[in-house]
């Protein structure tokens, strides 16, 4: 019998020498996926994209995330984090570079498509990765400081962007633009972490150097425990359940809905900011504001949900703030309510992912867990392309942002629905 002590110990550095590399992985993937949003205040101009144009560029990136994550999770669950995901990072950074170079509607799809193919592997790769070292009593919390990593990838990166934009003398310089810089100089960071890989990220507490000997053995022992109770309730272990079995299924439409309303927004916040009348660096900053809410609602959100178990309530009761506050902001026009009501949205729709991403190990076990992390976030990514396209259009036919912003409010609401089903014919051990 391993000691409580070696365990909470382990656990501990665990935490302190893995949670804040992998949070900054995540926060560099969407700083490099969004900061087209930023780029897009003069890009769209000088390459002549209109919102629709815009909006599919900005999809192309989920059409290759979709095709490439459960191939890559597959892969990484064979070969291990370090040796897969390390090369996925380096990819993408010198494929943000690459957008520099984009002059036109076609190299733009191109190079948004290959970033989300490197990408695909990186967010089921790290929740795959956390059941190998964490376990689920300790998982909400590890969940919600890693995607803090998205509201944060705003938070830093709008005003940052804005900075980049807005520096005398940067557009021209050497035969680029403003937004070219941003892309290069914002791109460069992945590539550099991406080396860091191979020695942050030992595959298993057995390969940690700064782990005792008895803090790997309690560790794996408290996981192996875990492994063989979820054996006695969870519903598959396969691959091919992991790829269509109801609480897939079911979970893959509520990230769908979460993400119709989480990358609707993301993608367009500046430029329903910039409406309002202010500089490019104003905008970075304000459209921050949303985000910063939302950092600080997933770490409490989190905290909460490994504390009470309440993981379907976590979800639920967010998502339909989430709802409000995106249909609020499609009603009102005046900018401080709108940013108020952007920021209960952004709250809600992020604000549920800590618990969301507890339950897929909590419904299915062994290979399926892999599968199913795949499957759910690669589904729900196609809200990734869907959100910001009903945005383009509500705003190239209606010329307002009001209408994108209340249909992504339903997503918000489908989300709500298809957790509350889901625990209604599928009930969990766990509260």
């Amino acid at each position: 019998m391993h000691s409580e002590s070696a365990l909470t110990t382990g656990l501990a550095k665990a935490a302190r020498h893995l949670t804040p590399f992998m949070s900054l992985l995540f926060l560099i993937s969407f700083i490099d996926r969004s900061n087209v949003s930023f780029a897009a205040l003069s890009m769209n101009k000088d390459l002549g994209f209109t919102p629709i144009v815009y909006a599919w560029g900005v999809g192309f990136f989920f059409f290759g995330y979709v095709l490439f994550e459960v191939p890559s999770n597959m892969i990484l669950e064979k070969v291990g984090a370090r040796r897969w995901i390390a090369p996925i990072v380096i990819l993408w950074g010198f494929a943000s570079m690459a957008l520099a170079w984009a002059g036109d509607a076609k190299s733009f799809f191109a190079l948004r498509f290959v970033l989300g193919m490197a990408e695909a592997g990186l967010l089921p790769g790290l929740l795959l990765y956390m059941t190998w070292w964490f376990p689920a009593n300790r998982r909400a919390r590890t969940t919600a400081l890693l995607m803090v990593a998205i509201p944060l990838s705003i938070v830093i990166g709008g005003p940052l962007s804005g900075i980049i934009l807005g520096i005398p003398g940067l557009d021209g310089a050497l035969g680029f633009k403003a937004w070219q810089w941003l892309f290069i100089i914002e791109g460069i960071p992945a590539v550099v972490v991406g080396f860091m890989v191979y020695r942050v990220m030992p595959d298993r507490p057995a390969d940690a150097h700064w782990l005792t000997a008895e803090e790997k053995a309690a560790i794996d022992a408290e996981l192996d425990r875990e492994g063989r109770a979820a054996t006695s309730h969870a519903h598959g272990s396969t691959l091919m359940e992991g790829l269509v079995s109801p609480p897939v299924l079911l979970l893959s439409l509520a990230y769908f809905g979460s993400l119709l309303g989480g990358f609707g927004i993301i993608f367009w916040v500046p430029q329903i900011v910039k409406a309002f009348g202010l500089t490019n660096l104003q905008t970075g900053f304000v459209a921050a504001i949303p985000y910063a809410a939302a950092a600080i609602a997933m770490v409490v959100l989190g905290r909460i949900g490994d504390r009470t178990g309440k993981r379907v309530a976590l979800v639920v009761l967010p998502a339909i703030a989430g709802a409000i506050g995106l249909i609020g902001a499609g009603l009102t026009t005046d900018p401080i309510v709108s940013i108020a009501a952007l920021s209960l949205a952004a709250c809600g729709v992020y604000g549920l992912l800590p618990s969301f991403w507890t339950l897929p190990p909590t419904y299915l076990k062994g290979t399926a867990v892999a599968a199913a992390f795949a499957t759910v976030n690669s589904i729900g990514a196609l809200g990734g392309f869907v959100g910001p396209y009903i945005v383009g259009w509500a705003k190239e036919t209606t010329g307002s942002f009001s209408t994108g912003l209340i249909l992504l409010g339903c997503g918000a609401l489908v989300n709500a629905a298809a957790v509350l089903i889901l625990s209604k014919v599928m009930p969990r051990t766990h509260a």
